[in-house]
């Protein structure tokens, strides 16, 4: 089954299931037709990289880490400009080592040597958008699942998994991609300024465009939880206006800044108990009133009945205990799905009835293939939907060989015992695989090492990802003359945000005073944990690898502005909603909507006319 384009959150009922809607579930052709655009537009790209003639000066677009160039000393791009024509600044990209990004493409060279500019606009502006996919796409069809099957394996608690892995999976591309920014001093203002955009777009627009849409309705949100939430963002923000003012850190000041999440987790976690005694001894009503589990929701937050919803209804944890009686059987997972694997089997959704329709069919499927099988020879995948024997065979030998690409394409010096070594492990893998397991049926026993293979190369393809993404970016931002902060601000901050956009809004416009309860809660709960893992992992990996000197932050003081205009949203929220009896309303959302545009077009004044 190849895989549509999903904007995921992973929510739970109040059972302490785990529902994973899907934002475009309620319209299969738009979201099929979406995915073949997609993957049309990565063959286009292909076509145009192998095929478009290179200049006279032109040579290989793939970046070259092994060999270098015969560059110029110098750091950064800063000269590009002062070049006027085209072909000057392709010698320049190609002869001065600081136009090198880091990612696997040499995009400069690609746009200044390959490329007229309106095509070069347009490929890269189109590989954004692929790029933008694939992350979003990996967390929501293999990350978030390998995560369910490891808490399920770990035996965690609802409550456990929701602050821990969960969180992990929903925040997956805006962690990558900040690990990936810090690499290098150069963009690690992207990362920081990515996560505080993000943050900011999610607790300001989709706030704001949320309470907009449910204002007709008078949907009012729980106070402890709302307060709650927006006080541990306000200290997270706190904490981390400290670090930007010391203008440095070590390792660990970075580390008690990471763990500052755990104690908002905690604190999440004992009120969530609190509010299951009450509910044990009777007290549900009062319940109710006084707390709100993590993130609370009975129903799909588009109104749809999807697998995993139904399974929430029928009281399967899936993120937590289930005995044995209740546990479905095999044969029956099996039988549940037939029908769903037959709605999905459909071109477009419409029933084949002709041969020229079969035609299409299998045309649209073999074209949907070039974004979705790299990841599914690679990523090991043992959910009862997506079970194949060939692929899980060929995944596990061909994921050693990925692994060991990565590695070395990190290196200085070639290594062909790394090659080695991952070539043995495959063959190993695959031998083992191919004798244990059957061909109708997922594996039962040993799940541990095939759920842990998936959740290693789903971080892998979005590592990969997300490196690229940042590389594409810097390049842009080198091409436009834009500063790198300002398109981790925006375009980053924007792309990985899209999801939180589309599933928070339809999840409060569809699911009533509780879907309203839950997207209010992820409109906190999510930048909380971006601002502090996904800030404080890669400060502490900084700061590890400068230990036991302190790490440097770059100096950047648009950040302060940024700060000041997330923390006013924040501020005029937590005023504004006890005044208006907890109602979202149009006060809250117009005044949200109106800080950001006023800090954007003020971002966008001062990018435009430098002082």
């Amino acid at each position: 089954m190849g895989p549509g384009v999903s904007f995921f959150v992973c929510i739970y009922d109040r059972k302490g299931s785990l529902i994973i809607p899907d934002s475009m579930a309620e319209f299969p052709a738009i979201s099929k037709l979406l995915n073949l655009f997609l993957n049309i537009s990565f063959l286009f790209l292909i076509f145009l990289c192998f095929t478009h003639p290179f200049n006279s000066s032109g040579s290989s677009f793939l970046a070259r880490s092994k060999t270098g160039r015969e560059r110029d000393s110098g750091a950064g791009c800063g000269q590009l400009h002062e070049y006027s024509d085209r072909e000057a600044k392709c010698w320049y990209v190609k002869s001065h080592e600081g136009c090198q990004n880091g990612g696997y493409i040499d995009y400069l060279q690609l746009f200044y040597c390959n490329f007229d500019p309106v095509l070069g606009y347009s490929a890269l502006i189109l590989w954004l958008v692929v790029l933008f996919y694939l992350l979003g796409n990996t967390a929501a069809n293999y990350f978030c699942s390998s995560l369910e099957g490891l808490s399920r394996i770990l035996k965690l608690s609802p409550n456990v998994a929701g602050i821990t892995l969960l969180a992990l999976g929903n925040g997956a591309p805006d962690l990558f991609s900040s690990i990936v920014s810090f690499m290098s001093d150069e963009t690690s203002e992207v990362g920081l300024n990515s996560i505080l955009g993000g943050a900011f777009f999610v607790s300001s627009v989709v706030v704001g465009i949320i309470s907009v849409f449910v204002c007709h309705s008078r949907v009012s949100v729980e106070m402890s939880s709302f307060i709650r939430d927006i006080v541990f963002f306000l200290i997270a923000l706190a904490c981390l206006l400290v670090i930007i003012v010391m203008g440095k850190i070590n390792l660990w000041g970075a580390i008690s800044y990471f763990c500052v999440y755990f104690v908002y987790a905690l604190f999440v976690s004992t009120s969530h108990l609190c509010c299951r005694k009450e509910e044990i001894f009777g007290d549900s009503n009062a319940a109710a009133a006084s707390g709100s589990p993590i993130l609370p929701v009975s129903k799909n937050f588009l109104g749809y009945q999807t697998e995993l919803g139904r399974a929430a209804e029928e009281e399967e944890p899936l993120l937590g205990f289930a005995s044995d009686d209740d546990k479905p059987t095999l044969q029956e997972e099996e039988e549940a799905l037939i029908p769903e694997r037959k709605r999905r089997r459909r071109c477009l959704d419409l029933e084949p009835s002709t041969s020229s329709h079969m035609f299409v069919c299998r045309l649209l499927f073999f074209l949907e293939l070039p974004l979705y099988l790299p990841r599914r020879l690679t990523i090991p995948v043992i959910t009862a939907e997506k079970w194949s024997k060939p692929f899980a065979v060929i995944s596990v030998t061909i994921a050693p060989v990925l692994l060991a690409i990565v590695w070395d394409s990190h290196s200085s010096e070639l290594s062909w015992l790394v090659y080695l070594i991952g070539g043995l492990a495959g063959a190993i893998s695959g031998v083992v695989a191919f004798f244990t397991t059957e061909t109708s049926n997922p594996p039962t026993k040993w799940q541990f090492p095939w759920l842990a293979g998936g959740f290693l190369m789903s971080i892998t393809w979005t590592y990969i990802t997300a490196q690229e993404l940042i590389s594409l970016l810097v390049s842009l931002g080198s091409i436009l003359g834009i500063r790198y902060s300002i398109l981790g601000l925006t375009v980053l901050a924007w792309g990985n945000s899209i999801g939180d956009l589309v599933s928070n809004v339809s999840m409060a416009v569809n699911g009533g005073e509780e879907g309203a309860q839950v997207a209010i809660s992820g409109c906190y709960a999510g930048p909380i944990f971006n601002t502090l893992v996904g800030l404080g992992l890669p400060l502490a990996f900084k700061a590890w690898s400068e230990y036991p000197a302190y790490y440097l932050i770059p100096k950047d003081t648009s950040e302060y502005e940024t700060m000041g205009f997330l923390m006013g949203g924040l501020l005029w929220a937590i005023v504004i909603v006890p005044k208006r009896n907890m109602k979202l309303d149009r006060y809250l959302g117009g005044g949200l909507l109106a800080i950001y545009l006023c800090f954007l077009f003020l971002r966008i004044a001062r990018t435009l006319v430098p002082v």
